[in-house]
């Protein structure tokens, strides 16, 4: 069968193949031309989705770790919301100096009249642009600084985070130590 089998494309006769010019000799290669270099463009960074950069931690998770400067069966009480608080102030809305000032007045004021724990209400801070770093909720980061700063310093036994029923992450328990 191979016999009769006839090649598609037969190769041409030797005699017949016509032999490739030489190919030209190739010019010397230069080296390239010094220009004037214009600044790199910098690659745009790729689409980043919304990202929050907090500046500083959690200050319930500080406050939830530390030991109690109290008696410990009150302060699991406490903490758990089983004890009502005597008085609150909401700061909601509020300024940071304007902030300051009605919290020094009201646990002052607290203490003076002789109540032992006080509730704040800070709130949890207001979302803003996700891509520039800021400190969500300033007051809710403030609070715990101020109460351990004089003139409250030396006025507050401790501070605790609020149970869920009386505000959770955005309230703080203040303890008030006895008047003397």
């Amino acid at each position: 069968m191979t016999e009769t089998a006839v090649p598609l494309h037969p190769a041409p006769p030797a005699e017949a193949a016509i032999p490739a010019p030489p190919e030209p000799p190739r010019p010397p290669v230069s080296p390239p031309t010094a220009r004037p270099l214009l600044p790199a463009r910098r690659p745009r960074p790729p689409a980043q989705p919304s990202v929050r950069v907090d500046l500083a931690p959690d200050p319930h998770a500080a406050l939830a770790s530390t030991s109690p400067q109290m008696d410990r069966r009150r302060f699991e009480r406490l903490r758990r919301g089983r004890l009502d608080p005597e008085a609150r102030l909401d700061l909601h809305g509020m300024t940071l100096e304007r902030a300051h000032g009605a919290l020094t007045g009201f646990v002052l004021g607290a203490q003076a009249s002789g109540l032992r724990l006080v509730l704040v209400i800070t709130g949890k801070g207001r979302e803003g642009d996700p891509l520039t770093p800021h400190r969500r909720g300033a007051l809710r980061h403030a609070v715990p600084h101020w109460l351990a700063a004089p003139p409250l310093a030396g006025r507050v036994l401790q501070v605790a985070p609020a149970h869920f029923r009386h505000g959770g992450g955005g309230a703080y328990y203040i303890y008030l130590r006895r008047n003397r």
